[in-house]
């Protein structure tokens, strides 16, 4: 009998000493070769869609001029000399004095250019300076990361890894090989998934450039949720109970025999 206890004991000693061995899936982009070039998608700015929001800033020497392209109408407010506006469902935003501009499909830059030759065409001020930026506008990371929650786009391009840094890079219980990332196109959730220990994966991914309004959610690997189901097993459980009885009975024969 002793043998046999003591044959249950080292099994699950060797067990134990097996699921300590030094984990192989939390390195990012394991295949990566050192001075190998990697071939990298073109940078893809943000570019407007009904919805988005901007902050739009005009500026001149003659500030008598300015403060009538700076009110804060429209359907947003004004901050400090600017004014928010959201773009409405026919891709165009209401500018003070210039009325509709199409902005859909443009960058923040090309707003900025646009809304300045209109400017002076319009001969009503000959040095504008137009500065546009996003506002209100982001991206969601979900699950198990660092720091969870929206973030706002600080520049034109965000990458998915950048995106996962900013929220405090992934816990040791993220698992990596099976990220998801939600796109919103055409009224329509379009999933997608990122292994982000493998190099094409990664850097080939259509959500590798983030866009507004995506959500990435990085699911728990099988260690955390074996720690979850072992958390479930409380003293507040048969479960739990049942499985002291085992260990003591266990335990009762061995000292016995």
């Amino acid at each position: 009998m002793k043998s046999q206890i003591y044959s249950i004991i080292c099994a699950a000693l060797l067990a134990m000493l097996a699921s300590c061995g030094t984990p192989t899936n939390l390195v990012y982009v394991q295949d990566l070769i050192e001075n190998y070039p990697l071939t990298v998608q073109e940078p893809q700015p943000i570019k407007l869609a009904p919805g988005d929001q901007l902050s739009i800033s005009v500026f001149a020497r003659d500030k008598e001029l300015t403060p009538m392209f700076n009110l804060g109408g429209g359907t947003g407010g004004s901050t400090g000399s600017g004014s928010h506006y959201t773009v409405d469902a026919m891709g165009q935003i209401d500018f003070p004095i210039l009325g509709l501009i199409n902005v859909r499909g443009l960058t923040r830059q090309e707003v900025a250019y646009t809304i300045k030759q209109r400017l002076l065409a319009s001969r009503m001020i000959k040095d504008p300076i137009v500065t546009v930026e996003y506002y209100n506008m982001g991206f969601s990371v979900l699950g198990e990361v660092g720091s969870p929650g929206w973030q706002a786009f600080g520049q034109d391009v965000t990458t998915l890894l950048e995106a996962i840094a900013l929220c405090g890079d992934l816990t040791i219980n993220g698992l990596r090989e099976n990220v998801l990332v939600l796109r919103t196109i055409d009224g329509k959730q379009i999933p997608y998934r990122v292994d982000l220990t493998n190099v094409q994966s990664v850097y080939s991914s259509p959500v590798y450039y983030l866009r507004q309004g995506d959500m990435v959610y990085v699911e728990p690997n099988g260690k955390k949720l074996d720690q979850a189901s072992y958390n479930a097993a409380s003293m507040h459980t048969p479960t739990f109970w049942i499985s002291m009885v085992t260990v003591a009975m266990t335990l009762g024969l061995f000292f016995v025999k």
